[in-house]
């Protein structure tokens, strides 16, 4: 199975529940007015973000349509149109030939968003376009965050750089790039620690990782990707702007789109901060990561 058939299969629930919702507001005999009320509200409820709808309702009502003109069809067409233009300028290829090498990117994201298994399946995707990748495990407050991502670097045949469980995160992230340095890899990937409810040590973290990691280049880390977990909805929202505190992130990584109804977070995101995306995951195997294509989001977010 391709994987835009993969992501069809997990938009399928969001795409019935967002255009048969339309539809029903549709077939209610109302004015206008209260037509783009109901639709207000709807959209909201479909996680594509307060400012998105504001937006979109400003110029809807601009174009003042008649009863007649603004059908479901129009609607659906309009919206459509509308949501490229937010996501088109946010896609961006993550599978590229690395401007310099060794490449260097922190991973970043809350517990439990599914930022080690992410790591596993970049380093497949990449190893298939025959990169020399190595794996930093510099969340070193959990064991399972180790154990885990040795599990995949095995797994998926890809080096990996650990210290024991309370090492200094800052001192695997300065071994991993030396390691990468010394021996020509193209990518130097770290996974960093997620704990949000103590934003203040994370903040030193993620300093100082960044810190001993211009020590030897001024110019790293070249990305740092931000993993979000699709089925949190409108607090996705939240930690972006709580890691934005932390550090600038170059682009998104969205997991978990097949286990949510609202897939609509992704345009409230896009729309919100326009930070590239730079891939989808739509399920737990190797091959279920991608790059976002937005014309293929949009085709199965929104059921013509």
């Amino acid at each position: 199975m391709n994987f835009f058939k993969k992501l069809k299969d997990s938009l399928k629930k969001t795409s019935e529940n967002f255009t048969k919702g339309i539809g029903q507001i549709f077939d209610k005999s109302k004015p206008n007015v209260e037509t783009l009320k109901d639709l207000e509200e709807f959209l909201i409820k479909s996680d594509v973000g307060v400012k998105f709808v504001n937006d979109f309702s400003k110029k809807i009502a601009e174009k003042k349509y008649l009863k007649q003109e603004l059908t479901k069809e129009n609607f659906l067409k309009i919206i459509s149109n509308e949501i490229k233009n937010i996501l088109k300028p946010v896609e961006k290829n993550f599978f590229f030939e690395p401007i310099t090498k060794p490449y260097v990117i922190l991973i970043c994201g809350v517990n439990g968003v599914g930022k080690t298994t992410t790591i596993g399946k970049l380093c497949k995707k990449l190893k298939k376009n025959n990169k020399k990748i190595i794996v930093g495990a510099a969340d070193t407050f959990r064991a399972a965050a180790i154990d885990q991502l040795e599990l995949w670097c095995k797994k998926v045949d890809v080096e990996i750089i650990k210290s024991p469980l309370g090492s200094d995160p800052a001192s695997v992230a300065y071994k991993t790039f030396e390691t990468a340095k010394n021996n020509q890899f193209d990518y130097c990937i770290i996974d960093t620690a997620g704990r949000m409810q103590n934003k203040k040590n994370l903040m030193e973290e993620f300093s100082k990782i960044i810190r001993v990691l211009k020590k030897i280049d001024i110019n790293t880390p070249h990305e740092t990707i931000l993993v979000l977990d699709a089925t949190t909805g409108q607090n996705a929202i939240n930690q972006i702007d709580e890691f934005r505190k932390i550090t600038p992130i170059t682009g998104i990584i969205m997991t978990k789109l097949d286990g949510t109804a609202k897939g609509g977070i992704l345009i409230a995101i896009a729309h919100q901060f326009k930070i590239p995306i730079y891939a989808i995951g739509v399920g737990e195997k190797e091959d279920d990561l991608d790059n976002f294509v937005a014309d293929e989001f949009l085709e199965a977010f929104i059921k013509n």
